[in-house]
């Protein structure tokens, strides 16, 4: 009886297990249409000596000399994000966070930042991540969580350079697609 038990509960749990693996070994299809989809621009302006009340990014290192594409160099930014190309447009949300540039033979940053909505449209944040291989036309960065009205989404921004005026200015085009939505 014991036994007869003992191989029950091995027959029990070896299925329990089984089943278990085999949806764990089961990737879940992704949507193949974002369930949100939305495009904004986001607007640096780097502090120079003149302008401390315009700038919203600072680099907070300096390039060491390595190369000619500021490898090494960390900017930290709080920069307004708008729904068109106006820089004067009200802001629908801040892109937090800072990049630095990781390449040594040609223009490339790693981002990371927080877009923090507070507008009557959306509240909440995204988090964003990623390369962004500044020569490439467009660029896809990871949607790597959120809050609020986007609770642990998950997706793709997709960068394009927009506007580039030298170190002080660029404005960027972000296509947000979201696969995630709760």
């Amino acid at each position: 009886m014991v036994s007869q038990i003992k191989s029950f509960l091995f027959l029990f749990i070896v299925l329990v297990l089984s089943k278990t693996v085999i949806s764990a070994r089961k990737p879940s299809k992704s949507q193949s249409k974002p369930c949100k989809n939305f495009v904004l621009y986001y607007h640096d302006i780097m502090f120079g000596v003149d302008d401390v009340q315009n700038a919203t990014s600072a680099a907070v290192t300096n390039p060491p000399g390595l190369g000619n594409f500021k490898f090494g160099k960390l900017v930290i930014f709080d920069d307004p994000v708008t729904i068109d190309k106006n820089y004067q447009s009200e802001p629908v949300a801040r892109a937090q966070g800072f990049y630095f540039y990781d390449m040594k033979n040609d223009y490339n940053a790693w981002f990371s930042y927080t877009l923090v909505f507070n507008s009557t449209q959306h509240k909440g944040t995204l988090n964003i991540m990623g390369a962004d291989l500044m020569m490439e036309k467009t660029r896809d960065l990871s949607v790597v969580g959120g809050t609020g009205d986007f609770f642990m989404s998950r997706g793709i921004v997709t960068f394009e350079t927009d506007t580039f005026e030298g170190a002080k200015y660029f404005r960027v085009k972000m296509d947000i697609k979201l696969y995630e939505c709760y």
